[in-house]
């Protein structure tokens, strides 16, 4: 993003907002946490489907990293209300919250199936791959968009014209 461009990804009122906000801090920890439990558990998940050991073990980490997504989902869409005004697809983080809802979604279908048990555990480990892969697109793009904020904050300040950066 260059500072020519006049995108910004937060106006001064929303940076204020933002930083403010103790759920900024609340998301600054469970991204972190969320992404350790990522970590441990697609390992436990790859190892399981390559051994056929732990399978239980791997089965309920995907669930832990389920739950400890809904706790990041629900509180930022509440950061996401105090900063922009809107619980969800907000213009600067439009493409993020629709990958998101597919995140959720596949998620949600591992859940259900785990929870009903008709299907074997090899294929919940596979839905929990699709899950997992569309988690790591979404963390990429919530990456992107960090890096973007922290160059917007190294940059002159920018008029409080309400543009808002699009992806």
């Amino acid at each position: 993003m260059s500072a020519s461009s006049h995108q910004v990804l937060y106006t001064p009122a929303q940076r204020a907002r933002r930083d403010a906000t103790a759920w900024t801090l609340v998301q600054g920890i469970l991204a972190p946490v969320q992404f350790l439990i990522f970590g441990i558990s697609l390992y436990l998940v790859i190892n399981s489907l390559q051994t056929g050991e732990h399978t239980d073990w791997a089965l309920a980490s995907v669930v832990i990293k389920t739950l400890v997504l809904y706790a990041i989902m629900v509180t930022g869409a509440i950061w996401e209300k105090v900063v922009f005004g809107q619980y969800l697809f907000a213009p600067a983080f439009y493409w993020e919250d629709v990958v998101s809802m597919g995140v959720l979604a596949l998620h949600t279908a591992y859940l259900w199936v785990w929870w009903q048990g008709v299907w074997s555990p090899t294929d919940q480990l596979l839905l929990a791959l699709a899950a997992y892969g569309s988690y790591a697109i979404n963390a990429a793009q919530y990456i992107r968009k960090l890096r973007m904020a922290r160059l917007q904050k190294t940059t002159p300040s920018l008029p409080d014209t309400g543009a808002q950066a699009s992806t």
